[in-house]
């Protein structure tokens, strides 16, 4: 289950509840909007979220502000759901299923946010470098308890688990997080090939 992270204000203070709840559902309507048009306009934002066009110009001074501040809160919660599938903490092999689902449901949910949340914002590559050694720390105790081979390369796999999660969310006849996880971790762990190739 993916952890919310609250919003808040442009100096990162935590917004009132009345405030959150406006630049919640600003930024929950800009996905939805720009996720079927990229080129929606900041008007077509502010009546999908059900506010005055005003409300959506005084929070965010520009289109592209927004658009910033709509990759910022999908990295956060990307963030937190890997948090939230105890990495650090929870065997490997439930981790590893459990951050997968985690991370494939805000890809899922959040697909416009996340293409545009670059490496050149320096808190979306701070962010991105801790989850890389989250994962691949993960990935180390898979290896030392059994789940990964003993001779397999820890940065490599790592990235052809982050390339089958790629895959998995752009999959468009399944949605559900928990059989995308299913199927990215059973690729990644058994691949497709039979269990002695070499001897046919």
């Amino acid at each position: 289950m993916e952890t919310q992270r609250r919003p808040t204000s442009a100096g990162g203070r935590p917004l009132r509840a009345d405030a959150e709840r406006t630049m919640t559902a600003i930024l929950e309507a800009a996905e939805r909007t720009l996720s079927r048009d990229p080129a929606a306009t900041m008007e077509q934002i502010a009546e999908a979220a059900g506010v005055a066009r005003t409300t959506v110009h005084r929070r965010f001074a520009t289109r592209e502000a927004l658009i910033d501040a709509l990759a910022m809160w999908a990295t956060q919660r990307f963030a937190a759901a890997v948090d939230a599938g105890h990495p650090e903490t929870a065997p490997p092999l439930v981790a590893l299923y459990q951050t997968t689902a985690n991370v494939l449901s805000v890809k899922t949910s959040w697909g416009f946010a996340m293409s545009r949340a670059t490496s050149a914002n320096p808190e979306v590559a701070r962010v991105h470098g801790d989850v890389r050694d989250k994962c691949e720390r993960l990935f180390r105790r898979a290896q030392a308890s059994g789940v990964l081979r003993a001779d397999v390369d820890i940065p490599w796999t790592r990235r052809v688990y982050y390339a089958l999660i790629h895959e998995a969310a752009q999959n468009s006849d399944e949605k559900d997080p928990d059989a995308l996880a299913t199927l990215v971790v059973d690729t990644l762990l058994r691949g497709a090939g039979t269990p002695n190739p070499d001897r046919l």
